[in-house]
């Protein structure tokens, strides 16, 4: 199964997709990469899920990612005696930790560690921005606020503050249940929410142990502030558009998202652009000119996936939407102006071997005009330094890992291929054009550039590149 496009599509499960046969047709459609969003997820549902794409991902022989997104801290409103309050323009309203039911004049926050966050000007910003209050006077346990945007505010509605760093531990008590289970089940990829500073990934690495690669969704102010930090932590980026729209003007998140993609494309991991991307195929089996036009601003960005989340999840059209998404990423990628713009996105080389190597690969593929680059990689580092060059031809990555090919199943125009431990060069050279004439990448008597490490299956030694003939004859099936 070869997709015809560079881009990757991250495909978010939920009650739409929550059956093996439907999950199947996400994947033949054109998903890559399964999404479980934890905050509607229970341990045994996640495990369900895993086992259902586990099924498919050796049916297709192909390997496919699985991301565990976790909820989180939530941050609420207490409860209202009639449910909810009208808060009017330029009144006073207090948060404080009393749990009796609020009014149109107070009302609890059960978070009390944000007390101690909240200072003078700082903002509160209720149900996505819908209510904006100032903060006026703060102290250990209440606050006093100015009503900026009036509004109706009610139970539990969500809380942000874009202006406060919190002392709230990224994972929750039931983040923890989350990720142990998903880490039990094999999952691939752990994306951490609420990130603010570099801390909350070291956090998750202490837990995760390497057992799954961690991706940081950038949501917050905080976390654009420390980005770099961020990054040299993480293995992959989410550009999480719904609440960095909600926590910073939403004239900014057009920049921000270029700015995300290109410090990741820099780094050599990969991001994840999200959040409405389709949004109206939740109840449309078409989307907008401005969705396809947002779409291809994320593949033109060079981002390595996108992601579908309700349209694909709780959408009328799950499979309309992956189709459509495939659809915009293989027109998009034809177009003239594509491999322009993101060869001039191109970071300069590090100077390191890999870097050096994975450069000069790109360019003897795309001088010679070579059908693919094949990249011998067991950690990964390989995948990623070359498809960091973002080269005309495909890459294929083999790697004698299951678990690595899966995480490389979110990386930019890398199709992933479990092969055999490698036992001697020459061997795995002749297996590696094998490959890539039976997954119909070259045809007898091409030639195709392959790079590695040697000695071989030595994680992160990247220092080989080798110009090598397809015969087309005794192929090996690994």
């Amino acid at each position: 199964m070869r997709r015809l496009r560079r881009t990757k599509i991250v495909a978010t499960l939920g009650p739409s997709s929550s059956n093996e046969a439907m999950i199947e047709r996400l994947f033949i459609a054109g998903a890559d990469v399964f999404r479980i969003n934890m905050s509607h997820t229970t341990p045994e549902k996640m495990a369900s899920y895993v086992d259902a794409i586990r099924s498919i991902e050796a049916r297709s022989n192909r390997p496919i990612g699985i991301l565990a997104d976790l909820q989180g801290p939530k941050l609420r409103l207490g409860t209202f005696a009639a449910g909810s309050a009208d808060l009017v323009e330029g009144a006073t309203f207090i948060l404080d930790d009393e749990s009796k039911p609020g009014d149109s004049n107070r009302v609890q926050l059960p978070n009390t560690e944000v007390f101690a966050a909240l200072k003078p000007g700082h903002h509160l910003l209720v149900d996505d921005g819908k209510v904006r209050l100032e903060i006026t006077e703060a102290s250990a346990k209440r606050a006093v606020a100015k009503v900026e945007v009036a509004g109706r505010v009610a139970d539990r509605k969500g809380v942000s503050l874009p202006d406060s760093i919190l002392t709230l531990s990224a994972i929750t008590p039931k983040d923890h249940i989350d990720l142990e289970a998903a880490l039990d089940k094999g999952i691939d990829w752990i994306g951490l929410s609420f990130i603010q500073r570099p801390e909350d990934i070291a956090e998750a690495k202490k837990i995760t142990r390497d057992r799954a690669a961690i991706m940081a969704k950038i949501e917050k102010p905080q976390a654009i502030a420390r980005l770099a930090e961020i990054l040299e932590l993480s293995d992959a980026l989410m550009v999480a558009r719904g609440d960095l729209g909600v926590e910073m003007p939403l004239e900014r998140v057009p920049g921000l998202q270029k700015q995300i993609t290109r410090s990741a494309r820099q780094a050599g991991k990969p991001v994840v652009v999200a959040t409405q991307m389709l949004e109206s195929m939740i109840t449309s089996p078409v989307p907008t000119r401005a969705e396809v036009s947002d779409v291809a601003t994320a593949i033109f960005d060079g981002a390595d996936a996108i992601m579908l989340s309700a349209e694909s999840a709780a959408g009328q059209h799950p499979i309309e939407a992956v189709e459509t998404m495939d659809r915009i990423a293989r027109e998009v990628e034809r177009d003239t102006t594509y491999h322009p713009v993101i060869d001039a996105q191109r970071p300069i080389p590090e100077a390191t071997g890999a870097d050096a190597i994975s450069a000069a690969a790109r360019q003897i593929a795309e001088t010679l005009h070579l059908p693919a680059v094949i990249c011998l990689t067991s950690s990964g580092a390989t995948a990623l330094r070359v498809a960091r060059e973002r080269p005309e031809p495909p890459i294929i990555a083999l790697s004698p890992k299951l678990s690595t090919t899966r995480r490389l199943a979110v990386l930019w125009g890398t199709h992933c291929v479990v092969m055999k431990d490698p036992r001697q060069l020459d061997d795995v050279i002749t297996r590696a054009c094998n490959i890539s004439f039976r997954e119909g990448f070259a045809k007898e008597g091409q030639r195709v550039i392959i790079v590695a490490g040697v000695p071989l299956g030595t994680p992160g030694a990247t220092n080989m590149v080798r110009i090598a003939f397809v015969s087309g004859k005794e192929i090996e099936m690994d």
